[in-house]
């Protein structure tokens, strides 16, 4: 199952809270073909989400997007203009 390095749960958190007023709602990511994933808030995971809830950080992963994500890590990076920016790794 996907994980998240501690700077993706601190960003996720970030995003959720500045989008939402659902203490339910988390990120969620989905396939859009041509092997592009989408990221986005989400209020509530979806029928068939895989839901994943790392310290305090809520991801909704769609069916496509858990299976491409399995074995993999989430890691986010904020730039001084605060333009978030995820990155995928290997499980170690």
């Amino acid at each position: 199952m996907l994980t998240l390095t501690e700077n993706a749960s601190t960003v996720v958190k970030t995003i959720t809270e500045q989008t939402t007023e659902n203490d339910s709602a988390g990120l969620r990511i989905s396939h859009e073909g041509n092997d592009a994933l989408q990221v986005a808030p989400a209020e509530a995971p979806e029928g068939g989400d895989q839901v994943l809830e790392e310290d305090g950080a809520r991801v909704f992963l769609e069916k496509t997007a858990a299976e491409t994500l399995a074995d993999k890590v989430l890691d986010a990076q904020v730039d001084e203009a605060g333009a978030v920016q995820f990155s995928i790794g290997i499980q170690a």
